[in-house]
């Protein structure tokens, strides 16, 4: 018989409807270590209960039928609802309903309000709606753009049935013309396997099955070194999605296709303890990695467990950056070589929320505290930097660059794959606080939340300002049954912890990184951890003049204002060789100090992750006075050429400032917001024929179009039209250089005489068209 814990552990079933899991066979032991269920775990007043609170107004604020558009429009039936714009108006639309299933049933574990799970159970009638319209299990939202028309993803799917795998020429991965039509499978198939483990709604549990057997009967006829061509793709974790699928029904058949999606190009060398991940796309490989985990825990092959352990150990001490987030757009670079990859599309959220997921897993093999010193550290300073809790809104990177500011998701038009996993990130911080393994309690987070484990009888409350203070206090409202032991969590940044019960000091006896406290419990007995907070200076891995701050977990970061001011152009530094030294405690329970040898001023340093609509410096140089000097003396030569520019400027549009936006009647199709430099721009999407369109203002005699690109943004191929007329063809055939460069093109008279504005537009022919920064000027 098939343990339970074991199918619990590291995986999604947090809440109501485990029981619903059926037997099946299985060669591994029982997992050591297991979450407390999430419904058994509320949180009470602190950061994490306002963004589960903010992200609860938000998720609840999207309508379901335009999430599921494309479904009823791919079977035939009415849609209920509009489209949603950005992606879900794209041909990766649909992965947002998936995420939005898993955020519904994790609020309703969370919080215990029906609404959401309510609201779940409609989306999964909706889905087997669309599957009993097309007979033969399949559910999707994705389309296809092909012969300009858009016609349904499944005509992917059933091409690649019959052995057709065709590389994508003009949108990025997948095949047979889709964009990574696995990746969104994988999303809603997780979904709905959330909705019966997680929400326990059982009727979805036909879907489940309709949606395997039609994927798996599609990859029947390919051999398998067909399917390691489809694999080369992005297909998320469809792997560790399958493993559950087994884990819930009982199918080997999903066993066996889950075992069969190992993408031995880069899971094999990984087994072996090889790192070969420079140049790949990061958060393609994490997802495959996590179903290796849980391929382990059902199946026990230890080189799942190998390449998952080897992989984690890789990922966060050779790749990742100080607030535990990693990659540099969406790629892994050379181990520890991160200096010069610190920019504005640093660590992608998507990648943490799966770092996160594979630390669980890890983690219920071996209870080991140094695994949630970094869960902890990407959980407060990348996953809370993410979402801004005033409106909800979610961050896609999270910018490390000096002068940087986060770009936020719109309610409505944008739903990146970062929405999705913002959604569920946002909706469950409960659910790795308390784990057990039968007779020890685990604390692994300090945040303010009430336990009620029902299983052993003992109800828990924990008492903190954490991050904004130093003491941990657990109050036992409800003893458990028998004598048990709780194992405190005593992370590697704390200086000097210690530890009462009941206000009698108590020795500390570590295991694991873990204080040891074994005893029958009364109501009322009170333990208080202390774990006093220093600062610490933590330096790139290939730069020890490039350096960061930490306060206890707490990531610092300058504070620059909200607006671009002085420190464009120039990051701050300082000048010194003794960053520790340079640094003045201001507000210590606030984490705010004070750096007085900085340049070009002093700087005062704040939590980088509640910074959310500040500019910031994460990383500083430590320079000598002669190299601030050489600095200082470009800028100020950079200053100048700004200025001449300005003298000359008639019009200016700066991208993704609405005010601007609006005063130039902006228009666009299919485009994207991002930052890069500290400066924002709308990129115009890779499908041919996005545009970035505006009006700007010009006058009699010649005139020029000035044009702002990132200068490592090359070889990129779209249009230039002024007037619906095509003044250049431009393909950034040039050597890229890590600044911003700027173009100047002519403006024929005939296009400008005797109006007072033109329309320019910038059109995607296959590339990327990225609008930083758009001018008419006079000629030199």
């Amino acid at each position: 018989m098939i343990d339970r814990r074991a199918l619990l552990v590291g995986g999604s079933v947090l809440a109501a409807g485990a029981a619903s899991i059926a037997t099946a066979a299985m060669r591994v032991p029982a997992a050591s270590i297991r979450p407390l269920p999430l419904k058994d775990v509320r949180l009470t007043p602190s950061i994490w209960a306002d963004a589960v609170e903010a992200n609860r107004g938000y998720v609840m604020s999207l309508e379901a039928d335009r999430l599921l558009h494309n479904f009823r429009k791919g079977a035939g039936l009415q849609p209920k609802g509009a489209i949603y714009a950005g992606w879900e108006d794209q041909s990766i639309a649909g992965h947002t309903l998936g995420h939005y299933m898993s955020a519904l049933a994790l609020l309703y574990a969370q919080t215990d309000d029906e609404a959401p799970r309510s609201r779940l159970r409609y989306v999964v009638s909706e889905l087997a709606e669309t599957q009993g319209a097309h007979g033969d299990g399949y559910v999707g939202g994705t389309t296809i753009e092909r012969d300009g028309r858009t016609i349904d993803g499944k005509v992917a799917f059933e091409e690649l049935r019959r052995r057709k795998i065709s590389p994508n020429t003009t949108v990025l991965g997948g095949f047979n013309d889709s964009w990574v039509p696995l990746y969104t499978w994988h999303k809603v198939h997780a979904g709905v396997i959330d909705a019966i483990q997680i929400a326990g709604i059982r009727e979805a549990e036909p879907v489940l099955r309709g949606m395997s057997d039609y994927m798996v009967a599609v990859f029947a006829p390919l051999s398998d070194a067909e399917v390691q061509t489809v694999l080369d793709q992005e297909f998320g974790g469809l792997n560790d999605s399958f493993a559950n699928a087994f884990a819930v029904t009982g199918d080997d058949r999903y066993l066996i296709f889950a075992k069969r999606l190992r993408h031995r190009k880069v899971l094999d060398p990984l087994a072996a303890g090889h790192d070969e991940l420079a140049g790949l796309h990061a958060n393609t490989q994490i997802p495959k990695v996590i179903g290796l985990a849980r391929l382990y825990e059902l199946d026990g092959d230890p080189r799942d467990a190998d390449a998952a352990r080897f992989f984690h150990r890789t990922v966060t001490e050779n790749h990742s950056y100080v607030i535990g987030g990693n990659s540099d757009r969406e790629s892994f670079g050379t181990p520890r070589q991160l200096s010069t990859r610190v920019s504005d599309r640093t660590c992608e959220h998507c990648n943490t929320y799966n770092m996160l997921k594979l630390t669980r897993h890890l983690y219920g093999w071996q209870p080991r505290a140094d695994l949630f010193d970094f869960y902890e550290r990407a959980h407060l300073n990348h996953v809370m930097a993410s979402q801004n809790p005033k409106t909800g809104a979610f961050v896609y990177y999270m910018p490390l660059s000096s002068g940087a500011k986060r770009t936020y998701s719109s309610p409505t038009d944008h739903f990146w794959c970062c929405v999705g996993s913002g959604m569920e990130s946002h909706a469950k911080h409960g659910d790795s606080i308390y784990w057990e393994d039968g007779s020890t309690l685990y604390v692994n987070l300090f945040i303010p939340s009430r336990l009620d484990w029902t299983e052993r009888g003992l109800q828990l409350e924990m008492h903190t300002q954490f991050p904004y203070g130093s003491t941990v206090k657990l109050v036992v409202s409800r003893p458990a049954k028998e004598p048990l032991a709780m194992a405190l969590r005593v992370p590697a940044w704390a200086a000097g912890p210690s530890i009462t019960i009941n206000g009698a000091p108590t020795a500390l006896t570590h295991r694991n990184g873990y204080a040891i406290l074994a005893r029958r419990w009364h109501a009322g007995d009170t333990i208080e951890l202390s774990l006093p907070m220093t600062l610490k200076v933590e330096a790139m891995p290939d730069d020890p003049r490039l350096v960061a701050f930490r306060h206890g977990p707490v990531v610092l970061a300058a504070d620059l204002g909200d607006e671009t001011g002085v420190w464009h152009g120039i990051a701050p530094a300082l000048l010194t060789r003794d960053a520790a030294a340079a640094v003045r405690a201001v507000e210590p329970e606030r984490h705010v100090f004070a750096v007085s040898e900085a340049a070009p001023t002093a700087v005062t340093l704040r939590p980088f992750f509640d910074q959310y609509d500040q500019r910031t410096a994460v990383y500083f140089p430590l320079l000598d006075k002669p190299e601030w000097d050489a600095l200082a003396t470009a800028h100020a030569a950079a200053e100048l050429e700004r200025k001449e520019v300005e003298r000359r400027t008639i019009d200016l549009l700066q991208p993704t400032d609405s005010a601007q936006e609006r005063a130039h009647s902006l228009t666009s199709k299919d485009t994207e917001i991002w930052s890069y430099g500290g400066r924002g721009m709308r990129m115009a999407w890779y499908t041919p024929g996005s545009f970035v369109e505006a009006s700007l203002k010009v006058e009699d005699g010649p005139m020029v179009l000035r044009a702002l690109y990132w200068g490592e943004d090359v070889g990129q191929d779209f249009l230039i039209e002024v007037n619906s007329q095509i003044l250049v063809r431009e393909k950034r055939a040039v050597r890229p250089v890590k600044r911003f460069v700027a173009v100047e093109y002519a403006l024929p008279l005939e296009l400008t005489r005797g109006r007072e504005r033109v329309r320019v537009r910038f059109t995607s022919a296959g590339s990327a068209a990225s609008v930083y920064e758009l001018r008419t000027v006079r000629p030199v």
